[in-house]
């Protein structure tokens, strides 16, 4: 195995764990408990399965150790195309994960309202209730500023690919359209008073792309990898 066929494994892997911990607390603990514009609900339902949230910050933050560990085998792995573009694309994946790990401390702030009688005790439940909204919309708020840098991170990513040689062309290709896939949905949340109405569309502009471009790319460099000497 040569040196870069070793980094695309690992990477590989590194976005495999980022696949599966993402899948499971974003859409397997977040979406099931979080009822929209219902804050009351939303309240009653991390209470109800505590350990269920626990999981979903657990998985969370194996996903932001294992997205900061992948800037690094990326890094080597283009590297040869442009050393300074491959460079910055690991910085802003790095910049990226510190901030999401910042998003999730939120998410910690939410089960301390649930950790003790002082904080029951002290405040009232609408008051409990408007608190672990404003704490979850502080964390997909702070998620979306770090998704910029992600997009930014892809379209670097993407054009490396595409310039390497030694990765197909339509793989870069599908990671710069993921880019702006992220770009537009970001944008459009911080952007549109009216976000709600166009949510499922904007949702289907970042998951149809992502999921191609980066589970393709995930899949050929577990499967394929870099083979000879480049």
């Amino acid at each position: 195995m040569n040196p870069l066929d070793k980094m695309a494994r690992i990477a590989g892997l590194g976005y495999l764990i980022i696949f599966i911990t993402g899948f499971f607390a974003n859409f397997f603990v977040l979406e099931g408990l979080v009822a929209d514009g219902d804050a009351a609900t939303t309240f009653a339902n991390i209470g109800n399965n505590l350990l269920q949230f626990r999981w979903g910050i657990f998985s969370f933050l194996i996903m932001v150790i294992a997205d900061v560990l992948l800037a690094w085998p990326l890094y080597l792995l283009l590297k040869p195309v442009n050393k300074n573009l491959s460079l910055l694309s690991a910085w802003l994946r790095l910049l990226n994960g510190a901030i999401f790990g910042v998003a999730v401390v939120n998410l910690f702030g939410v089960l301390r309202l649930f950790g003790g009688e002082r904080y029951l005790a002290v405040f009232e439940p609408s008051a409990l209730h408007a608190r672990t909204q404003f704490l979850l919309d502080a964390f997909n708020y702070t998620w979306l500023i770090g998704l910029v840098f992600f997009g930014l991170h892809l379209l670097v990513l993407g054009y490396l690919v595409f310039r390497s040689g030694y990765i197909p062309k339509v793989l870069g290709l599908l990671l710069q359209l993921a880019a702006l896939g992220y770009f537009a949905d970001s944008f459009a949340q911080f952007l549109l008073p009216n976000y709600n109405d166009y949510q499922a569309v904007f949702e289907m502009i970042v998951v149809i792309p992502g999921v191609v471009g980066e589970f393709s790319f995930t899949v050929w460099l577990l499967v394929k990898g870099v083979k000879g000497d480049k």
